[in-house]
């Protein structure tokens, strides 16, 4: 495929870092995404746990590693904000899964939806009105399981990578919703043990983004770079309102840059989370992704 650098020159794209993380392809099983992604001369996947648990553990890592391909990462663990000691047990002890499903797929890094407040019943759902609504407090016990599980991951080579999320879903999805408050929290771990990943999607917008990524590089925390769209109008439900890279309102080769000035060497993972894409071909939608790839993202890293 060719494409174009930064100064108009011609050249060959590299899709060698560039990976499709399962959610993209929502229709698609793990086998049919992995091909795909192998067929358009990707170098890596990233997987959602429910296309794995459907295709069972060890047969998703055999299909993976027969076509050739890494997996940048496994979503998701996390949902950590429980209040009571049922909710802490069943969250601490699906995270364990978890741990051990990344490391059996040859991933070490895992990424960490943290989760919202308890007054949320299930993420989108109706809030309780006598449910928890101290975020203050959520935090804290995110930061306490997070203590909980590092060392426990540490043991199987894997890193819990803490994703904020855009502040429309502090509610319900995560109450970290800066780099800077991922940074502040995984502090507390060797870098190896507790890292961040930078979502174009959720962080965009921080006007404080070019300083924290370069904070995260110069702490050697950025586990995972994820790149799509920012899309108007949002869709009924905001979690579906994400589009290819150069759909919406994100600057992909300002962000680039500063994930590679920040040291960043790894997979390019696309998460696009959209109905309209769901329905497409598969091979439609990744021949999209790796052009838009191409131009948007790779001249630049």
């Amino acid at each position: 495929m060719n494409a174009a650098t930064p100064d108009g020159a011609a050249t060959v794209t590299d899709l060698s870092r560039l990976s499709l993380n399962t959610a993209t392809t929502k229709a698609l099983t793990l086998a049919e995404a992995v091909d795909v992604a192998a067929e358009a001369g990707l170098g890596a996947v990233g997987l959602w746990r429910d296309r794995v648990a459907e295709a069972g553990l060890e047969n998703a890592a055999t299909i993976v590693a027969d076509a050739g391909l890494r997996v940048s990462s496994l979503c998701r663990g996390g949902f950590l904000t429980a209040a009571d000691e049922s909710g802490q047990s069943e969250a601490l002890g699906d995270n364990r899964v978890a741990i051990v499903e990344a490391a059996t797929l040859g991933t070490s890094e895992l990424v960490m939806v943290v989760g919202g407040l308890p007054a949320a019943t299930t993420p989108g759902g109706p809030a309780l009105p006598d449910g928890d609504k101290d975020i203050v407090a959520a935090r804290t016990r995110v930061a306490n399981r997070i203590a909980e599980l590092a060392p426990f991951a540490a043991e199987h080579g894997v890193r819990l990578v803490l994703e904020p999320l855009h502040p429309i879903f502090a509610a319900d999805r995560a109450v970290l919703s800066t780099l800077g408050q991922c940074l502040d929290l995984a502090a507390e771990f060797p870098p190896e043990q507790v890292g961040v990943v930078v979502d174009t999607y959720h962080v965009w917008w921080d006007p404080t983004l070019r300083e924290q990524i370069a904070r995260a590089g110069r702490e050697g925390r950025i586990a995972s770079y994820q790149v799509c769209d920012w899309i108007l109008p949002l869709a009924a439900d905001p979690l579906l309102s994400r589009g290819f890279m150069g759909d919406g309102y994100i600057d992909f080769p300002t962000i680039t840059r500063w994930v590679h000035e920040a040291g960043y060497a790894g997979d390019v993972e696309v998460e696009i989370f959209n109905q309209e894409i769901w329905d497409a071909p598969g091979a439609e939608t990744v021949a999209t992704m790796a052009e838009r790839y191409s131009r948007l993202v790779q001249p630049y890293l």
